[in-house]
């Protein structure tokens, strides 16, 4: 299951409705990558698995920063 640690973005149901209106289950993922980020603070390489908006926001904020937001421990 894909699942952003900054956001807890994760999939979600709902149905594809066909032109007849036949209802069938459909999961929308979130869009998480798995990215290598640089922690300033230990000066080290960190490997996380967060959506594009986490990713936005540690790029505006910094990781140590959005990190305590979130409450994620690195």
């Amino acid at each position: 299951m894909a699942k952003c640690k900054f956001t807890g973005k994760k999939p979600m149901a709902g149905n594809r409705v066909s032109h007849s209106q036949r209802k069938t289950k459909h999961w929308q993922q979130p869009n998480v990558q798995s990215k290598r980020v640089w922690d300033e603070e230990n000066g080290q390489w960190v490997r996380l698995r967060i959506s594009t908006r986490a990713l936005r926001t540690i790029t505006r904020k910094g990781l140590q920063a959005a990190a305590r937001d979130a409450g994620v421990k690195l």
